[in-house]
């Protein structure tokens, strides 16, 4: 019975999102009992996370169906460490929700809503069927495309149209190559799956099938060319949705892509030389995106795609050193991701723009808030000793022992764009002068909320930046679990015989 805890985080994220729909008009209670629901879900995931630390790969067959003929859930070091992630960023978020999203809104079911988007990461982290990974994706896709939409201004629906059809025709290529999986192989238990797939002949298909798997997660994760909606939508919803969609949206694309290209296809030289392929192009779009724009959401929503070509490349590069850089760059990146979006709604409310042009002043007003955002700007840059820099010296090391130079010199190309941008972010919001204002009439400025609705705005930054830290002043505990999960992609005979020997 004690294998049932990982299935906890889900009845968490289930109940709570079906109580907030009874008090559908009862905004007050939605804001108090959406962070009490986020902060049971967060000791339920670390107390998830510690028992699989301490026990093992842990496996939940539902109706007592033996796998792989029945649906399993699975509970390895990677799948507990992003169910802690989200239930992190997902506390974080609820709080900001709370006090940033207009009572408007909130009475389409906000609260309800996110609820359910949370289920879907979860659930999608913690199948062991790769047929219900697509189930659970498409109920991440339903619940992001109403929140992306809630209040029906028409940049927001604009960017809601480019979400969903670019969601959804990944979905299309998704089940599409599900049906060529179990066409060839007869199964799709993920487990099953890691021994049927390397016996089939027709080695030509298997091929196809596993690029037609790339493209469908791959538009999902926003690697090149398949990014244009991501920043073409990200910008348009409230800070608090473009928040949890910045950390965790993207990042369980890439965790399809890991899981699916580790347990199931081979990485041989054609897949290892397209992903670093895709993971150096993505690195170059993104940074040169970013460097076009002045709206620091939109270069925020840039510097997430060129991010994931660092762990597109690594995972290219399947060594232990690699996927450890990829594992301990995907746990920093959810965090900072989330952060920052959450800091450009801060910079929203005392300034009314987020146009970095028209901003200034920001350190010579708010010293303090100004040197707390500091810390995820920076992590983010990768300056020692902060988050961002123990994943890619990890990733150099492993390009440079490899010899994959070109994949190198993207690296440092996009830690140097990354710097720059942060820079000049830097010195146009915060230490430049405050151009002139002119008040925004019907707007509730930062310095005119009483003193604890602006501590509901600070306290999410508060956290993730103290989260943010620990991973940075203490990488040794995070690397130490970065090469855990890394041994555990690279061997998955553990993860077979967890499911199909339980």
């Amino acid at each position: 019975m004690t294998n049932h805890v990982i299935i906890l985080p889900l009845i968490v994220n289930l109940l709570f999102s079906i109580i907030l729909m009874f008090f559908w008009r009862n905004i007050n209670f939605q804001k108090l009992f959406s962070v009490i629901g986020n902060a049971i879900g967060l000791g339920v995931a670390i107390y998830v996370f510690t028992h699989v630390y301490q026990n093992g790969t842990q496996v939940v067959e539902a109706g007592n169906w033996e796998a792989p003929f029945g649906i399993v859930f699975v509970g390895d070091m990677l799948a507990a460490t992003l169910v802690l992630l989200t239930a992190i960023s997902g506390l974080a978020v609820s709080i900001f929700s709370s006090i940033s999203v207009i009572n408007a809104r909130l009475r389409f079911g906000y609260f309800s809503v996110f609820q359910f988007l949370l289920l879907g990461l979860n659930g999608a982290f913690l199948t062991g069927d790769i047929f219900n990974l697509y189930v659970w994706f498409e109920i991440i896709i339903i619940s992001s495309f109403v929140l992306i939409s809630i209040g029906g201004e028409k940049n927001q629906l604009e960017g809601a149209v480019k979400y969903f059809a670019l969601n959804f025709f990944a979905s299309m290529i998704f089940l599409t190559a599900l049906g060529v999986l179990y066409g060839l192989a007869g199964t799709l238990n993920m487990a099953d799956l890691a021994g049927k797939v390397q016996s089939i002949e027709n080695r030509t298909l298997v091929d196809v099938c596993a690029v037609l798997f790339l493209v469908g997660f791959g538009i999902k994760s926003a690697i090149f060319p398949l990014y244009f909606w991501l920043p073409a939508s990200y910008h348009t919803p409230p800070s608090a949705v473009s928040a949890i969609f910045a950390g965790l949206l993207t990042k369980v694309g890439v965790y399809a892509l890991i899981r699916v290209f580790s347990m199931i296809f081979e990485i041989d030289v054609f897949l290892q030389n397209l992903l670093i392929g895709l993971g150096i192009l993505t690195i170059f779009s993104g940074g040169i995106g970013a460097l076009t724009h002045t709206n620091i959401r939109k270069v925020f929503s840039y510097l997430i795609i060129c991010h994931i070509g660092f762990m597109i490349g690594g995972l290219g590069l399947f060594t232990k050193v690699a996927l450890t850089g990829v594992v301990f760059y995907l746990i920093h990146d959810i965090i900072v991701k989330t952060n920052l979006f959450l800091i450009a709604g801060v910079i929203y409310r005392i300034k009314a723009t987020t146009n970095m042009n028209k901003i200034g002043g920001l350190y010579a007003n708010y010293p303090k808030l100004s040197l707390l955002m500091a810390i995820p700007l920076f992590s983010l840059v990768g300056v020692p000793p902060l988050s961002g820099f123990w994943p890619k010296l990890s990733l150099i090391l492993a390009s440079f022992s490899e010899a994959q130079y070109w994949y190198f010199g993207a690296l440092i190309f996009g830690s140097f764009i990354t710097l720059f941008i942060i820079a000049r972010l830097w010195s146009k919001a915060f230490w430049k002068d405050q151009p002139e204002f002119k008040r925004e009439r019907k707007f509730i400025y930062f310095y005119e909320l009483r003193p604890f609705q602006k501590l509901q705005f600070i306290m999410p930054i508060m956290l993730l930046t103290f989260v943010s830290l620990y991973i940075g002043f203490g990488a040794n505990h995070i690397q130490e679990l970065s090469v855990r999960i890394a041994e555990e992609i690279t061997n998955k005979d553990l993860y077979i015989k967890a499911v199909l020997n339980p």
